[in-house]
């Protein structure tokens, strides 16, 4: 068994009554019930801590690219239809086979 530290905490007493019934429906202890609680919480904490991060990165990756954006007022409107560039493709095709 690993070297434990004695820890002294307050629970309320649904807490209390609710650990006792879940060491006893295991057939674990109470503390072994409280260490896989804490446990949980920090393994999600730090899921929670990477989520945070790779968010921050995405965003400043999105910054970053937004940086080299086009200014809308450069950008030139639309002016063909995706019928039309296939249409054309066809004939360029007929005109120049392989």
């Amino acid at each position: 068994m690993a070297t434990m530290i004695r820890k002294q905490v307050y629970l309320e007493p649904r807490q209390n009554s609710q650990i006792k019934q879940l060491a006893q429906k295991r057939g674990t202890t109470e503390a072994a019930i409280m260490r896989e609680a804490v446990d949980l919480l920090l393994a999600e904490a730090e899921r929670l801590s990477k989520a945070q991060g790779a968010w921050e990165m995405a965003q400043a990756l999105m910054e970053a690219r937004a940086a080299f954006a086009v200014p809308s007022s450069q950008v030139e409107e639309r002016t063909w239809i995706r019928d039309e560039l296939h249409q054309e493709q066809i004939e360029y095709d007929e005109q120049n086979p392989d």
